[in-house]
């Protein structure tokens, strides 16, 4: 038998090859991408940030992050990456200098954010223009370490980040922990003041930090004497130990949900939570636990 040897060829590149490598960017789960991953070969998205155009006009993700899609731009958000905000942006952060007329912030960017005395609510919601006086009493506001809850409210020259606290719903954060996740994966909502049905009140940060806590008692704009000092007060009330459980447990849960690298939002963290509670607190982080409780959670989500 005559054997007939070929001269070697290189494959050809073909686009169906691409489709089956491509993910649905139309999809509504996480969408996690490694650098050099092809996100989509489709002619009508456009690239923005952390992608690329190979020489077939294919999207590449250019970081490992979580592909975002407006409209017809997509971008990937980097995990690892720094807070850098948006003028609306709900945070949560550390004080951690007393400066002339301002506080400066720690909100997990690449520089501390700046809170101005002129933009912060005054006790009992007394509009009036601040004073020498107040500056002296800076420290009976916000003092170094203090958690605070606040709102991005403009941008300065050097690109720090400028704060706000009026409203009621902004004020010094107590009786509670604070949870840090990948700012990537804290979702935009239309509120990040959330008072779950266990009894647990959470601020979503976009900065990536999140506070549990009890929740808040009185009116922070009450003219009442015991509510004006309870604004800016620096005790913690007294916290039962039904409350620390229920606490724990949805810190847990939001640990479990960053492992997975999920999306956070309320109604995740409520589905999370139900699905721990055949686990004790001590066993959430545990890996099979962690995988029990976000999968029954993600499949709760998706039957929406």
């Amino acid at each position: 038998m005559d054997v007939q040897i070929l001269s070697p060829e290189a494959p050809s590149k073909t686009n169906s090859h691409k489709n089956q490598n491509a993910m649905d960017v139309d999809g509504g789960d996480v969408q996690l991408v490694m650098p050099g991953e092809t996100i989509t070969s489709d002619l009508q998205f456009m690239r923005g940030h952390g992608t690329y155009l190979d020489s077939e006009s294919t999207v590449i993700s250019s970081v490992a992050g979580v592909v975002e899609r407006v409209n017809k731009l997509i971008s990937v958000r980097a995990l690892k990456a720094r807070y850098t905000g948006e003028i609306g942006d709900i945070v949560v952060g550390r004080i951690t200098e007393v400066a002339p007329k301002r506080w400066k912030v720690n909100v997990n960017g690449r520089q501390d954010a700046i809170l101005m005395l002129s933009a912060i609510s005054l006790p009992g919601g007394i509009q009036r223009r601040k004073n020498e006086e107040d500056e002296l009493q800076m420290r009976k506001f916000f003092a170094e370490g203090d958690m605070v809850a606040a709102e991005v409210q403009a941008f300065f020259v050097d690109g720090a980040i400028g704060l706000h606290t009026r409203g009621h719903q902004f004020s010094k954060l107590r009786n509670g922990s604070l949870v840090v996740v990948p700012s990537a994966l804290v979702q935009r909502c239309k509120s990040h003041f959330h008072l779950l049905p266990c009894g647990v009140h959470l601020v979503l940060g976009l900065n990536g930090y999140i506070w549990v806590s009890k929740p808040v008692i009185g009116n922070p704009e009450s003219t009442d004497e015991a509510d004006i000092e309870r604004t800016y007060s620096n005790k913690n009330d007294i916290i039962d130990d039904a409350e620390r459980e229920s606490i724990a447990r949805v810190c847990n849960c939001l640990r479990a949900l960053a492992r997975k690298f999920m999306h956070i939002n309320d109604t995740i963290i409520i589905y999370t939570y139900e699905a721990s509670l055949k686990y004790p607190v001590k066993d959430l982080l545990k890996k099979d636990v962690v995988d029990s409780i976000t999968s029954e959670a993600s499949q709760k989500l998706t039957m929406e």
